[in-house]
């Protein structure tokens, strides 16, 4: 399985970003894809899931009403779409691949079998 993250860059506050995981190899619909990222002198963390194959979504409070994860199965990509983008929104975002069937495990890394490599998403103030 791969995963190939795109669309970082640099955005004022209050600007829009859209990013792009494109999955391939031995994957599926069923899979759950997340977004996570990592600032600079802090733990990874959790931002957003797509569960499975259902329509079930999963946010972090802090992006909560800002951001919106979508999935376009026949082209076997998610996007991400950050509006409202904060200062603190800055970091390196991952995406990656869950095969757990269990919703509230999704908000760990550990849930994750396989990442890709990440885009730095900046927002200047």
């Amino acid at each position: 399985v791969q995963l190939q993250a795109s669309g970082g860059g640099l955005v004022q506050a209050g600007g829009s970003l859209r990013l792009s995981c494109e999955v391939s190899g031995r994957t599926s619909s069923s899979d759950t894809i997340g977004w996570f990222r990592q600032a600079p002198g802090k733990e990874r963390e959790f931002v957003s899931a797509t569960f499975r194959s259902t329509s079930v979504t999963v946010y972090a409070d802090a992006v909560k009403g800002r951001f919106t994860i979508s999935r376009d199965n026949a082209k076997n990509t998610v996007y991400l779409q950050m509006n409202s983008l904060k200062p603190e929104d800055t970091a390196v975002y991952y995406c990656a691949r869950s095969v757990s069937v269990i919703l509230s495990t999704l908000r760990f890394a550990r849930a994750y079998d396989y990442w890709g490599q990440g885009t730095q998403v900046t927002v200047s103030s």
